[in-house]
């Protein structure tokens, strides 16, 4: 492909899955506390895309802007299982509120609940609360600060921040070889 022929891009999410320990349990914390609508169940006994043999449920929670964050509960209570070599606080789901009222709403209310929560978090561009769910999947509840002028800025710098990551890694490996050798 040539950097003349145009990319179709993404239009939006449809729905991003995790695994889920219990249905009931994500029904819940989904729809009782943080105010997203379980829209749409489905039970496999075999998985479409495979065939494979493996029962189970796929519940979906919508968003706002009508895309959904989806569950599957293998029927086995076994719920999301972090990557150990991975900080907890890397991987995660960030989801946007309207207004930053809501952002203190949702907190309160998810201490009601007695769910830790960490935050109010100052980005610079946008301010956050994270948890977890019941199922130990970190989520962050995102009030965004910064008007469009300034995302337009970042944005528009974003490529000449990323050309030195490759600076910083060799600094970081330096780092660790002196460290060892020391």
């Amino acid at each position: 492909m040539t950097r003349d022929e145009k990319i179709t891009p993404v239009h939006s999410l449809h729905h991003f899955a995790y695994r889920c320990r219990n249905a009931e349990e994500t029904r819940h914390f989904y729809e009782d506390i943080l105010g997203m609508p379980l829209v749409h169940t489905v039970y496999h006994d075999h998985v479409p895309s495979t065939g494979q043999y493996h029962p189970y449920f796929h519940i979906f929670f919508q968003l706002q802007d009508g895309s959904c964050l989806a569950f599957f509960d293998l029927l086995d209570d076994v719920g999301y299982t972090p990557d150990p070599d991975t900080p907890e606080w890397v991987n995660h789901l960030a989801l946007n509120v309207e207004k930053r009222e809501d952002l203190l709403s949702a907190k309160e209310r998810l201490e009601a609940n007695g769910i830790e929560v960490l935050g109010i978090v100052d980005h610079k561009i946008f301010d956050s609360i994270y948890f977890f769910d019941p199922n130990g999947i970190r989520l962050e509840l995102a009030y965004q600060t910064a008007g469009p002028e300034k995302m337009a800025e970042l944005a528009a710098a974003a490529h000449a921040g990323l050309a030195q990551r490759e600076a910083k890694f060799a600094e970081r490996k330096a780092r660790l070889s002196e460290a060892e050798a020391g």
